[in-house]
């Protein structure tokens, strides 16, 4: 049994206890331990890099410090602590300057950086440590009636060089997790353009305008659901179809459904189970679908 210290962050505990529900029940019927580590803390984000990159390192670096102790390779769930934590893992262990530098700050709570592990996204863990063949021998119901739009969100594929999720202009790993399920992944225009999600409460106005877009985009391609890897991008779209019919009188009645809900769902996991209601926009449709 593949072992992984699971990385919540601080959006998924806080508002979508959904996201971290459907990924344990799934990684645990597909033979995937995940451990619990103490003193976990906030992964350092984009915007806190922006401000003090030096900081923003030391405080990831102290996370996989944590890992690192335990033995234990870290999966992330939100794109956004995977870009973080995996960045600053990959420019440790390559620049010794910097990591020297690092570990001076990290010297002051007891803990050394010594680039033992990796940090895994919830999808290279499926592709690479399940894989696609298991995957499917496990599907007990088949999604072969949804349409399913794929959203990789920004942080998941740049800076590649560093992340090496996929091909940044042309990924298709999400695409061959969806068709595992029996689903059929769509094709859309501007498909890996950004949501908007980070941008509220900077730019709200622009923000709902690149949401907006998305949800046209998918409904014209004939989606019966997005489905997203981030827990902000699944704001930006779920929460998002509420201000889009507010300001623009569109109603889209989108579902908007985590990978790991779709795969739950195909690994026969009861609707009841997965906290499906706390979704603004509901998942009938699509659990009328499949049934």
């Amino acid at each position: 049994m593949k072992r992984f210290a699971i990385f919540l962050g601080c959006t998924i505990p806080a508002r979508q206890p959904n996201y971290e529900l459907s990924a344990r029940k799934t990684l645990e019927k597909l033979d995937v331990e995940l451990v619990d580590l103490d003193n976990f803390t906030c992964c350092c984000p984009a915007p806190i890099q922006s401000i003090n990159l030096e900081s923003s390192q030391a405080i990831a670096a102290y996370n996989i410090c944590l890992a690192e102790e335990a033995g234990l390779d870290i999966v992330a769930l939100c794109n956004g602590c995977f870009e973080s934590l995996a960045m600053a893992n990959a420019a440790l262990k390559k620049d010794k300057k910097l990591k020297a530098e690092i570990n001076k700050v990290l010297a002051k709570v007891g803990k050394e950086f010594q680039g033992t592990i990796e940090v895994k996204h919830f999808l290279q863990v499926l592709i690479e440590d399940i894989g696609l063949k298991k995957i499917q021998e496990k599907v007990t119901k088949p999604l072969s009636s949804l349409k399913v739009a794929p959203f990789y969100g920004c942080h998941s594929l740049r800076p590649s060089k560093l992340l090496q999720l996929d091909d940044p202009e042309r990924p298709q790993i999400f695409e061959n997790l969806i068709e595992s399920l029996g689903a059929e992944p769509l094709e859309y225009r501007n498909k890996l353009k950004c949501c908007g999600g980070l941008l509220k409460g900077i730019s709200d106005d622009t923000a709902l305008e690149l949401a907006r877009e998305k949800l046209a985009n998918t409904n014209k391609a004939g989606a019966d659901c997005i489905s997203t890897l981030c827990p902000f991008c699944f704001v930006a779209l779920d929460i998002g179809q509420i201000q889009v019919k507010g300001k623009f009188q569109e109603i889209y009645d989108m579902p908007i459904l985590h990978y790991s809900e779709l795969l739950a769902l195909a690994l026969g996991v009861a609707p009841e189970e997965l906290a499906l209601r706390s979704h603004k926009i509901k998942a009938d449709k699509v659990l009328e679908k499949i049934a």
